[in-house]
């Protein structure tokens, strides 16, 4: 068992947590949930140990053994990628090198036969001779290609070294495992074997991540970081969410009824701990969901932004025809028309693919042969990872939205948009010159809401968005009434919007098909 008694972090005046008490049990996966700067990948790092907090201490039993995710890509460099994995074991590792040395040397005596042996026996307790072949596996799995096995981490790809520091952390079965964003970068493949993998550990599994896709298959636990606080939940991020939004719905209708509270709150228990699943992780999940107490369930004190569009008019029949578009070295000869109601998810393993398409559609690219051609009655919203032409000239947040409002241009309305992404108060006349990632997303949003177009270009729109961002952007797709081309790593994004599915190959071919995102990811399995 991890358990922490006590514990407080503090920098300056700012007290990150406060005496938090809380114990981690075999058999469960818990997920880190809290906006942005809460404290969630800080909390992981307390837990490994690699910073100490102000008050309180954190126990696991000496003879467990942890593994961390590692974060530094460059710290194997000088290791083959097979010994990077073993040295996530280093217990292991370190018995195989004294063993390895007492082999070596020349003058080879009866003590040193005693401790060879005496290191034999851990080293094989351990599982050292099925290390590399266990090590092998991991990396397979991870969809790393067995040619580079025995090459040094320095000369791999990032994307590769990020496999291969997962497969470390993955190694030896530890008692405790700490992922932070573990899905980053993964393809789809990597993704559902990591699923996989997670479903069937036996042993504590904690997880910051902002796929919410990944939280809700793999979590029994939920533990919100707020305010100071850290508070454990049952259940998947699904079930945290949508239990917090009906505690919160209720606590605000002050009309309510106790007794009718309370029911609400039961059938939603039972709803949920009713969903069949073949995964170990799920069936606890839902033995654990059917001992709730009403109690339990408590509204979250998370923001959310309103994320709603609403199309400016309705689009007639031409929206948008593609004719034989070719952008030398991405994709040839690319050809659809997109017909009223289509939600498309844009796929490739080149996302660079997806970047020229949206640029050419926005009219930013004009190298290319064929042509496309956007409807009379279309109107575009584009919003793309390149966004800084948009935030370039210093102004507040309120004048910068202002230029975007064709109707109605007062600070009244203006500032009734920049509160739905969260910009309240004093927040929305800081300078559009200094924000952060996600502020400058969550602005450029706050532009569609306000231009109503009903043609939706989204490249990659959950980046640098917190998970409640990402909940409300994902209500705001879906509820569209207009027509959205789009491309994510979020699974959720793509599973819940699109309904169909328009796949770029690494050879510049590409595939078009009239499906959703999870029928379309079976056939290609299949």
């Amino acid at each position: 068992m991890l358990k922490v008694t006590n514990l407080s972090l503090q920098y300056g005046t700012r007290k990150l947590y406060d005496n938090v008490t809380i114990s981690f049990t075999k058999g469960n996966c818990y997920g880190i949930i809290g906006a942005n700067g809460a404290g969630k990948s800080t909390f992981l790092k307390l837990l490994s140990g690699e910073i100490e907090s102000t008050t309180g201490h954190v126990e696991l039993d000496p003879k467990e053994r942890m593994s961390v995710l590692a974060q530094d890509q460059h710290k194997y460099d000088n290791e083959t990628v097979l010994d990077t994995v073993l040295l996530g074991h280093k217990k292991l590792m370190d018995i195989r090198k004294e063993k390895d040395a007492l082999y070596e040397k020349a003058d080879f005596t009866d003590a040193d036969g005693l401790r060879a042996a005496e290191l034999e026996g851990e080293f094989a307790e351990l599982g050292g001779w099925e290390a590399e072949s266990d090590a092998e596996t991991l990396l397979a799995g991870l969809g790393v290609p067995e040619e580079v096995f025995y090459e040094k981490m320095l000369d791999l790809d990032a994307k590769i070294k990020i496999k291969v520091l997962l497969a470390q952390a993955l190694f030896g079965n530890p008692d405790v495992l700490l992922l932070d964003e573990p899905t980053n970068n993964l393809d789809y493949k990597s993704t559902q074997w990591l699923e996989n993998f997670l479903l069937d550990f036996e042993n504590t599994v904690l997880i910051v991540s902002h796929d919410r896709h990944f939280l809700n298959n793999v979590c029994t636990h939920i533990c919100d970081v707020d305010r100071g606080h850290i508070k454990l939940y049952v259940g998947n991020y699904e079930f945290w969410y949508e239990s917090s939004q009906l505690a919160l719905k209720q606590a605000q209708d002050e009309n309510k009824k106790s007794e009718q509270k309370v029911k609400e709150l039961k059938e939603f228990i039972a709803r949920f701990s009713a969903n069949k699943s073949k995964s170990k992780q799920a069936t606890s999940r839902k033995k654990l969901l059917e001992k709730i107490e009403i109690t339990d369930i408590e509204p979250s004190s998370r923001r959310y932004p309103y994320l709603g569009f609403k199309p400016n008019r309705e689009v007639g029949n031409d929206i948008l025809f593609v004719e034989h578009l070719t952008k030398p070295g991405l994709f040839n000869d690319l050809t659809f028309s997109v017909n009223k109601n289509d939600k498309i998810a844009f796929l490739a393993e080149n996302t660079l693919q997806i970047t020229a398409l949206f640029n050419i559609l926005s009219g930013k690219d004009k190298d290319f042969t064929g042509k496309f051609k956007w409807g009379i009655t279309t109107s575009q919203g584009f919003l793309m990872q390149d966004n800084k032409e948009y935030f370039q000239k210093e102004m507040s947040l309120i004048d910068w939205l202002r230029q975007y409002s064709k109707e109605d241009q007062t600070e009244t309305f203006i500032r009734q948009y920049l509160g739905r992404v969260l910009f309240a108060g004093e927040e929305a006349t800081k300078s559009c010159t200094v924000l952060s990632g996600g502020e400058k997303v969550r602005c450029i949003l706050s532009k569609l809401m306000v231009e109503c177009p009903n043609v939706l270009v989204f490249e990659d729109p959950t980046n640098h968005l917190d998970l409640e961002s990402i909940t409300s952007l994902n209500e705001g797709m879906t509820n569209f009434k207009g027509n959205i081309l789009y491309s994510s790593h979020d699974r959720e994004l793509l599973s819940t919007v699109a309904n169909r599915i328009i796949k770029f190959n690494l050879d510049g071919t590409w595939e078009d098909r009239l499906s959703n995102y999870d029928d379309f990811m079976e056939k290609e399995a299949a």
